[in-house]
């Protein structure tokens, strides 16, 4: 039998397209739709950044001695560079750094052989030179009475005249190198010129010294002195006669007043400062070496100083702080203050103009704050 079912019917490809297409452009939309409406509706507020964390530190008067005061060192005004006057091989030094010695007091010595064998060779030379004299003179002698007989030309005598004389010469020369080698002897003790300290050693029993090499130094302690380096800044409105206050760190005793004796015309080249000498009263307690701190007498006003790493520049050619304005128990900003700096003390720069006692000023993280910038509580004592 022949099948009459009617075959299935297929939709149109053509048909089909677009709602296909109509359906994928919904499923892709509706989730963008649903990933938009959290951020769009109930979108959270930035939260504010957190001050940033300083080290300050309240700028108070210092009105201590060592405050404004610089370090210093006792030396001697009389200072005696001591050597020895010929060549030789050094046997002896009984003194040693430290020690008092008096004036006369032997200092070192020098192998005296040697010496004593270059004064018995002036002595060889100065005979043999006396034999030579008198020989030429017995030469002139009978030089003249031939030519008195008219035997010997003048010439002869006039020869016999010049040996003469070059053997009074010889004679001379080597009573003088005679004399030198006793001299040169009497060089090999060594003696303290005046009464002092010996203040630096700097050769050794056993070393082969030059004449005029440094053996040691002996300091005087009649007249004493202060000397310290400053800086051209610290050394304004000081000179001669400005009278000055001495003090040990520990400030156990009354301050000794000195006046400036010189100060240096020259700075030193590694440094850039310049030494300044301060003579001491008579019979002060001070010894040779000790460290000490000087003032000047008239500056009594306290000064307000802050640590150097507290310092930004500030154009041109400026310096400037930054400080803190509280604004609350827990908020503070800061402000750019151009501030006027003095001498240096130590690790501290001394504020001459733009700074109060009572001021907090930020001396850690300087390099990066801006103006009003919130900063949070961090006081260094």
């Amino acid at each position: 039998m022949r099948n009459t079912r009617p075959a299935p019917s297929r939709p149109c490809p053509a048909l089909l397209r677009p709602a296909l297409a109509l359906a994928l452009a919904v499923g892709l939309a509706a989730p963008a739709v649903a990933l938009e409406l959290p951020f769009g509706r109930d979108a959270a507020p930035a939260a504010a950044p957190a001050p940033r964390p300083v080290v300050t530190e309240i700028v108070a008067p210092n009105d201590s001695a060592a405050g404004r005061s610089v370090p210093g060192v006792i030396t001697a005004a009389t200072e005696v560079q001591m050597a020895f006057q010929t060549l030789g091989r050094m046997i002896a030094r009984p003194v040693d750094v430290g020690d008092r010695v008096d004036a006369g007091q032997v200092l070192a010595r020098l192998d005296p052989e040697d010496l004593a064998g270059n004064t018995r060779a002036a002595e060889a030379s100065l005979a043999a030179a006396q034999v030579n004299l008198t020989t030429a003179r017995n030469t002139a002698e009978r030089a003249r009475s031939l030519s008195e007989r008219n035997v010997a030309s003048a010439a002869q005598l006039e020869q016999a005249e010049q040996a003469l004389s070059a053997a009074r010469s010889a004679v001379d020369q080597a009573q003088a190198r005679l004399e030198s080698a006793r001299d040169a002897e009497g060089y090999a003790v060594m003696t303290a010129p005046i009464s002092g300290v010996v203040s630096a050693v700097r050769a050794t029993p056993g070393a082969v010294v030059a004449a005029g090499d440094p053996i040691l130094t002996l300091s005087s302690e009649d007249e004493l002195e202060a000397t310290i380096d400053l800086t051209e800044a610290q050394l304004q409105g000081i000179e001669r006669g400005t009278e000055c206050l001495i003090f040990r760190d520990d400030q156990a005793e009354e301050p000794v007043r000195g006046h400036v004796s010189r100060i240096s015309p020259v700075a030193d080249r590694q440094t850039r400062t310049r030494r300044v000498y301060i003579t001491l009263p008579p019979g002060s307690s001070f010894r040779l070496g000790s460290l000490v701190r000087v003032r000047r007498a008239d500056d009594s006003a306290a000064a307000l100083t802050i640590p150097a790493e507290a310092l930004v520049a500030e154009p041109p050619g400026g310096v400037a702080v930054w400080i803190v304005r509280r604004t609350g128990p827990d908020a503070a900003t800061v402000m750019r203050r151009p501030v006027t700096i003095g001498a240096r003390i130590g690790a501290r720069i001394e504020v001459t103009d733009g700074l109060a006692p009572g001021d907090e000023v930020v001396i850690r993280g300087v390099h990066s704050l801006a103006e009003g910038q919130q900063v949070g509580r961090k006081v260094e004592p």
